[in-house]
């Protein structure tokens, strides 16, 4: 093995290991980040995510606002009893 092939394997290592040392931090930034996401729904007794939903929102229904999909599934059976 020559001077060449040795400093190239060295070299290869040296990035591997930088890679891992990132690719670890990461991983531990994305395991700190799902812990604090989770707080709540561990630490209450019932925990849940909070629904985002426009349908499970009741200020939105009481204006009379709905989801895009219902909107849509409303329509398209409005039209087909139209036509038929």
């Amino acid at each position: 093995m020559n001077k060449n092939n040795y400093i190239c394997i060295c070299f290869i290592l040296q990035n591997y290991k930088i890679m891992l040392k990132v690719f670890l931090y990461c991983v531990l930034i994305i395991a700190v980040c799902v812990a604090f996401l989770s707080v709540r729904i561990i630490l209450k007794k019932n925990g849940r995510f909070v629904k985002t939903h426009v349908s499970s929102s009741k200020a939105m229904r009481d204006r009379g606002v709905t989801c895009v999909q219902s909107q849509d599934y409303a329509q398209r059976h409005m039209t087909k009893a139209v036509k038929e």
